[in-house]
C-alpha cells in the first residue's frame, strides 16, 4: 500500500507518518511507501521499517499534484490548508489553496480512474450562526469565515466525487488541536495551544479571549489516532455522508489552565496575561462549541479522556528537553 500525506511538512502530517511507520499496517494491508509532499521540503523520517520519500507539492498547481498522486497511490491524506486567520485576511490566497488546491487533488484522482482512498480534513468552522444547538453531523452547515466557507465547500466536493465513484471519499472535522507543538501560526484558534505550550516552557504567554470561552478539543495524539481510524472504516459503514464530526470534549478555558496546573503545578499558570485581541475574538466568536459526535464515536473513534491527558501527551511527547 502507497500512502501519500499532502501537508505532510507540518505537524500533523509528521506524526501521523510516524504513527504509520511504527503500525506498519492500514487496514490489515502492509505499507509499502510513504510520500510526504508538502509546498516546501518536508522534513523526512528515517526508519528502516517503511519506505519514506519526500517530495515538493503545490496543491494549487495541477502538474505538481500529479506528481505526488499517481496511479500507484493508494490513500491520501488532504491535510493541507491556509489557516483560519490567515485565509480571512488574504482571501485570493485562502480560495486558491483551500478551495482550489481540494479541487486539483479531487480531479487527479479522477483522471486516475483508479479510485485512491482520501480523507480530507475539514474543520469546526463550518458550524457557525443561527443554527440550533446541540450541533449534530445532520446540522446546517453555516460558516461564518472565509475559511469555514471553503472546508465546507470541500466537504460537498469529497462526498459528491465518492458518490460518483472517483474516490473513496471521507472526511473529518477536527476539532482544535491542543496542545499544539511547535511555534503559534496565523489560526485564530492559535492562542488556545500557545497559552498552555510557551507556559510549559517556561515562557509568557497571553490569552485574547475572557477565561469562560468554551471550545471543542482534541490531542495531537488521538487526533492521528482518528486519522488511522478514519481510512479503515468501511465505505458501507459510512454511508451517503462521508464526513464525520471528530470526537472531542468541550471546555472553558479556564478548565484547560486548571488541568494544566493540575498536572504542572502552579507555576505555569502565572505566566499567562489576559489581554483582549478583538480581531481573534469575532473570529472565534463565530464558532459553536455544543457538538456531538455520536456517529463518529460508534464507528470507532475517540476523544481524549480528560485535558489532563492532553497535556501528559504534549510533555511526553513535544515539550523540547531542559
Amino acid at each position: 500500500m502507497n500512502i501519500t500525506i499532502i501537508g505532510g511538512g507540518g505537524f500533523l502530517g509528521q506524526k501521523l507518518a510516524r504513527a504509520l511507520v511504527a503500525r506498519g499496517t492500514l487496514d490489515g494491508r502492509q505499507i509499502s511507501c510513504i510520500t510526504l509532499a508538502d509546498v516546501n521540503d518536508p522534513a523526512g523520517i528515517t526508519d528502516a521499517r517503511v519506505p519514506i520519500k519526500t517530495a515538493r507539492c503545490d496543491i494549487t498547481d495541477p502538474a505538481s499534484v500529479a506528481q505526488v498522486v499517481t496511479g500507484e497511490t493508494d490513500v491520501i491524506y488532504h491535510l493541507a490548508a491556509v489557516v483560519s486567520s490567515h485565509a480571512e485576511e488574504e482571501f485570493e490566497e485562502g480560495m486558491q489553496i483551500n478551495l482550489h488546491g481540494t479541487l486539483n487533488i479531487l480531479e487527479r484522482c479522477r483522471e486516475l480512474d483508479s479510485v485512491p482512498l482520501l480523507v480530507f480534513t475539514s474543520s469546526l468552522a463550518v458550524y457557525g450562526g443561527e443554527v440550533p444547538d446541540p450541533i449534530t453531523e445532520v446540522s446546517l452547515l453555516n460558516p461564518q469565515s472565509s475559511y469555514g466557507t471553503q472546508k465546507a465547500i470541500g466537504e460537498l466536493l469529497v462526498n459528491d466525487y465518492a458518490r460518483k465513484g472517483y474516490i473513496d471519499g471521507r472526511g473529518v472535522r477536527l476539532p482544535t488541536i491542543s496542545i499544539r507543538p511547535g511555534k503559534p501560526n496565523r489560526a485564530a484558534s492559535s492562542f488556545m495551544s500557545s497559552i498552555l505550550r510557551e507556559p510549559l516552557n517556561g515562557q509568557m504567554a497571553n490569552c485574547p479571549v475572557d477565561e469562560d470561552f468554551q471550545h471543542y478539543y482534541l490531542s495531537p495524539r488521538k487526533c492521528v489516532e482518528n486519522l488511522i481510524r478514519v481510512a479503515e472504516i468501511s465505505a458501507g459503514d459510512l454511508g451517503g455522508n462521508r464526513i464525520l464530526q471528530m470526537p472531542g470534549r468541550t471546555l472553558s478555558i479556564r478548565q484547560m489552565i486548571d488541568a494544566m496546573t493540575a498536572v504542572a503545578g502552579s507555576e505555569p499558570a502565572r505566566l499567562i496575561t489576559w489581554q483582549p485581541e478583538e480581531a481573534v475574538r469575532q473570529i472565534v466568536g463565530g464558532w459553536r462549541f455544543d457538538i456531538n459526535a455520536d456517529r463518529a464515536l460508534a464507528l470507532g473513534l475517540e476523544a481524549d479522556g480528560s485535558f489532563e491527558e492532553n497535556v501528559r501527551a504534549y510533555i511526553e511527547d513535544d515539550r523540547p528537553a531542559g
